[in-house]
């Protein structure tokens, strides 16, 4: 059965969702799952690579109050890309390459804000990570003004390795942080780039941090120590756009 917000579940529905390869943004089956339809759900998933996490009942029984069989999805409302192809089309296209990662931004205002900005600035993609992140779901549409419909979004189940992949093809790999000691408007902008932007609670994770060319800071001068993600990146995103057109 299919409810507003692209929810979907019950164990046949879910079933036929995935083999009728729809992009499935999350999906969640109960802890214990038993059935006899259970090892056909759990090929589907495997054949298919759907993200997925066990969660208790209590949870599932929030979202839907129907009889859910202890399965219940997403389903995304745009289609994920591959990074290597969207990589390949802007270099095609003899443009410079620009992308913004996100590690594990959770709010969909946020990521929705985030995508609006970028898209603004011209960026060829959004990176998000297959666990751990905001949903792309309506209300995340709606708060990008559309941006998430026209701005490619590549989904990562290992954003490590797609870091490395970025960075191996030429992209220099800039972190924003309060832990940078760069002002951002002294790094360089003008070539190939990733901007990664962290959590809300903590930031970029050390292991991303570790992987960077560079962390940059946005100073502050107030008593409050940090901005909003989507601020600052929308403060990054234009920075460099500041500094490709400066360039031209």
């Amino acid at each position: 059965m299919i409810k507003e917000n692209n929810l979907v579940y019950g164990m046949r529905p879910v079933m036929e969702a995935i083999a009728a390869g729809k992009e499935i943004d999350r999906l969640m089956l109960q802890q214990g799952l038993k059935g006899e339809l259970v090892p056909g759900l759990r090929k589907l998933i495997n054949d298919f690579s759907v993200p997925y996490q066990y969660v208790p009942a209590e949870k599932l029984n929030r979202l839907v109050r129907g009889n859910h069989q202890g399965v219940v999805c997403f389903i995304s409302p745009i289609s994920f890309q591959p990074v290597e192809n969207l990589l390949m089309s802007v270099y095609e296209k003899g443009e410079t390459p620009l992308f913004v990662i996100l590690d594990r931004v959770t709010d969909v205002r946020n990521l929705g804000a985030i995508a609006r900005s970028a898209e603004c600035a011209g960026a060829h993609g959004l990176i998000i990570p297959e666990r751990g992140g905001a949903p792309v779901n309506s209300d995340a549409i709606k708060t990008s003004a559309g941006a998430l419909t026209s701005l490619p979004v590549h989904r990562s189940a290992n954003l490590k390795q797609t870091i490395d992949y970025l960075k191996t093809s030429g992209l220099k790999i800039v972190a924003a942080s309060e832990k940078g000691t760069l002002p951002y408007f002294e790094a360089g902008f003008a070539g190939p780039l990733a901007i990664i932007m962290g959590s809300e609670e903590d930031g970029v994770s050390p292991e991303y941090l570790k992987r960077c060319d560079e962390v940059v800071q946005i100073p502050m001068r107030g008593s409050i120590g940090s901005l909003n993600v989507s601020v600052a990146a929308g403060i990054l995103l234009f920075e460099v756009v500041k500094q490709q057109l400066g360039k031209n």
